[in-house]
């Protein structure tokens, strides 16, 4: 007697919520994360909805249509949940709609997940407290200052906290859709997706290597902003806080004091910072490794290394290979770089 052949599990749905200025890549590059895992023998179905039911206008200009009305989806049916982003926050206020919206097909969700700043439409829906969560380098400290009860992570890719997954901008979505498959069909299937998207399982480095290292106003005091302007000027020079002090015209502990209440750090270390912005300025520029450490204060080229390892996760060569150029450099060519 023949058994009847296994019957084929339900497909695993995957509710993408969007609305008016999404950004593109947000959807589409983890909708295709999903579509190529497919292919392969993966079984997901995919379906977006908006607040309101109507589509959507992305950041490129391009409409988006969409299946239904969010409120209108079975949320018993849905598997997980992917909130996209967009320049509308964190300039704008998340509205009682999306609020609603998304708290409705988080219901029965086994997973929840965002991507860019879609973490301010979880946060605002208090789907993030008491979580780890993060977002795009540019707003993390807004998201971190508008939810408190949020533990923002400024520099992962992505994070996951229980249920919860929240990512950093734009191509992390593409990062966080591959932790997802794998977490359902394993690396073998997720390592066959990537190489056939031409992209990474796992990156290495943290979105610090994307971003600037000094973000925010630049300080308020007068004493502090001499002291910032002269190292910025020169930051190979060697600096102690009685020499900047004397600089600023005040006193080493009321300098120290300063820092601390307005830059929320230490002489010492912001004046890395401002070496660490003029390093990579340099490894941008093409300086080599070797001279860049020279120039910009840290000395030597280990030191340059630790201090890149540090802030970023990569090496300064590894850096600059990255970020200097989209055209590839052939390492025994005349002129191409050595670290």
């Amino acid at each position: 007697m023949v058994s009847d052949p296994s019957p084929i599990p339900p497909a695993r749905r995957i509710a993408f919520l969007v609305f008016d200025g999404i950004k593109l890549l947000d959807v589409s590059g983890p909708s295709e994360v999903f579509a190529e895992a497919n292919r392969l023998g993966a079984h997901y179905e995919l379906t977006f909805s908006s607040p309101d039911g109507s589509d959507v206008a992305s950041s490129v200009g391009i409409r988006f249509p969409v299946d239904s009305r969010a409120d209108r989806l079975d949320s018993a049916t849905i598997d997980t949940v992917m909130v996209s982003g967009g320049d509308v926050f964190p300039a704008t206020q998340v509205s009682d709609e999306l609020i609603g919206a998304v708290r409705h097909l988080a219901t029965n969700a086994r997973r929840l997940a965002s991507i860019c700043t879609g973490a301010f439409v979880l946060a605002a829906s208090g789907l993030l407290d008491g979580k780890r969560a993060t977002t795009h380098w540019r707003h993390v400290k807004d998201l971190a200052r508008r939810y408190p009860g949020v533990a923002v992570d400024p520099d992962a890719i992505f994070v996951k906290d229980g249920n919860t997954y929240t990512s950093a901008g734009v191509s992390s979505g593409i990062d966080l859709a591959l932790a997802l498959v794998e977490q359902d069909y394993g690396a073998e299937l997720t390592r066959k997706v990537a190489q056939s998207l031409v992209v990474y399982m796992q990156r290495s480095g943290g979105q610090s290597q994307f971003s600037a290292s000094l973000l925010g106003p630049p300080p308020k005091s007068s004493a502090l902003r001499e002291v910032v302007d002269l190292v910025t000027a020169d930051p190979a020079a060697s600096y102690t806080v009685p020499k900047l002090a004397t600089h600023a015209r005040v006193s080493a502990r009321h300098l120290s004091r300063l820092f601390a209440e307005e830059m929320e750090t230490t002489p010492a270390k912001y004046i890395e910072l401002i070496r660490f912005d003029a390093a990579k300025a340099m490894l941008d520029a093409g300086r080599t490794v070797t001279e860049t450490a020279e120039l910009s204060g840290f000395g030597n080229s280990e030191t340059l290394r630790r201090a890149f390892i540090s802030h970023i996760g990569v090496a300064p060569s590894k850096y600059q290979q990255r970020f200097r150029s989209t055209v590839a450099t052939d390492p025994l060519a005349p002129g191409a770089l050595v670290s």
